[in-house]
């Protein structure tokens, strides 16, 4: 079995659904049989308390510092297909610790090489920073997926992040690429969300994804639920926008390898509804 596809979902501005956007994916691509591991990389630890991890003494940070495998620290989810490597509070020492250490940047990558063929997804939440954990996840990934909150600031953000991904293009990954924009938060009776999304599309074209997150009160709910919104609330709009994004997502790798078959749909394809003002993180 070829190696997983290993995506890193980051922006350094925080608050733009990154959390969400990966934990959702990566359940998404779980539901759908496809064998997935999630990396939690923030030292906030949201996605692990997302998916109800509880604190264990061995986390990414005990991997990254080589005191044990990657593989020992994966725990299992309530998804079958789905594994979490959960984050800890060493993590947030992390970025000062791995400055002297030998291959600083690549330590995820060393410790992802002999697991990557057990699965078929590995998705990475990075820090909403452009430190060294961030580094170490775009240099263990294919591509990069963007969320993107539509606001006045984003694409002065976004463009920082581009300039980060070309300089590790260029050093230290030849092979990473964008994955694609998803517009988050995106509330269609806001005159600057509809503008935000149309100077996107204009600069980017098909690198946006077109499904947009709705702002959804849900999607903030399921997190204190220890669940992913896929568990919490099939049936909501955040769970059929992350559905619908992760479908054309795996649309998208079907078509580069050249296979023509219908996407898994382990839920429903309905169209999600017009978004509202709801809160969503």
């Amino acid at each position: 079995m070829p190696a997983a596809r290993v995506i890193a979902v980051a922006n350094q501005k925080g608050g733009v659904g990154k959390t969400t956007t990966a934990v959702s994916v990566a359940a998404c691509l779980a539901a759908s049989e496809r064998r997935t591991l999630l990396i939690d990389l923030d030292p906030q630890g949201n996605a692990s308390s997302a998916l109800g991890e509880v604190k264990t003494t061995q986390h990414v940070y005990s991997a990254l510092m080589g005191e044990c495998g990657l593989g020992e620290v994966v725990r299992q989810t309530d998804l079958e297909f789905m594994g979490l490597v959960p984050a800890g509070p060493d993590l947030v020492g992390a970025e000062i610790e791995l400055v002297n250490t030998e291959h600083r940047e690549r330590r995820l990558a060393l410790g992802l090489a002999p697991i990557l063929d057990q699965y078929e997804y590995v998705v990475i939440d990075c820090a909403p920073s452009l430190g060294i954990l961030t580094l170490n996840a775009l240099t263990a990934a294919d591509s990069i997926l963007v969320p993107l909150q539509c606001e006045y600031y984003a694409l002065e953000g976004l463009a920082r992040l581009l300039e980060t991904t070309d300089l590790v293009r260029a050093n230290l990954n030849p092979g990473l690429s964008l994955e694609g924009i998803v517009l988050t938060m995106v509330d269609q009776r806001n005159n600057l969300s509809r503008q935000v999304e149309a100077e996107v599309r204009e600069h980017f074209g098909d690198r946006v994804f077109q499904t947009r997150i709705p702002r959804n009160v849900t999607l903030g709910e399921a997190p204190s639920h220890g669940l992913p919104i896929l568990l919490y609330d099939i049936h909501s709009r955040g769970a059929v926008a992350y559905l619908q994004l992760t479908e054309e997502l795996l649309a998208r790798h079907m078509a580069d390898a050249g296979q023509s078959e219908g996407v898994p749909d382990p839920s429903i394809t309905a169209e999600p509804t017009p978004p509202t003002g709801d809160n969503h993180e």
